[in-house]
């Protein structure tokens, strides 16, 4: 599994944003330029943002970008899967009624495991992440 460019680019808005705290607006560009985003691929990902309630859009000549939510209220999971969707790592997980051989299945338990384990991982606040990515 690798995360996409939509998702490693999500992660550094976020990351940007937290710099600039709850409720600040930050330009569109100097998140683009700061993160080494490019604005067209930035702006498609602030839409996935925005639906999964992490940021705001302001449209404007002073718009751009505000947080919804405190840094410690938002962890890399939520920003990954706000872009990339919910993390499964294979397609037994995704759909267990799918494989009629889960219940017996020893790596099936592998899976949930491992995935279980990304998850937990990735649930840390964005608080908690220093220095920019």
């Amino acid at each position: 599994m690798m995360l996409t460019k939509a998702g490693e680019y999500a992660v550094r808005c976020m990351i940007y944003l937290t710099t600039a705290g709850t409720g600040s607006v930050v330009a569109r560009r100097d998140i683009s330029e700061a993160m080494d985003i490019p604005g067209p691929f930035l702006a498609k990902i602030a839409q996935e943002l925005a639906r999964a309630g992490l940021i705001q859009i302001v449209q404007g000549a002073r718009g751009g970008y505000r947080l919804l939510r405190a840094p410690e209220e938002v962890t890399l999971l939520d920003v990954v899967e706000a872009v990339e969707g919910e993390i499964f790592l294979n397609e037994c997980i995704f759909r267990p009624n799918g494989c009629g051989r889960s219940d017996f299945c020893g790596v099936h338990q592998v899976w949930q495991k491992a995935r279980a384990g990304l998850r937990q991982t990735l649930s840390v606040p964005l608080s908690e992440l220093k220095g920019n990515c």
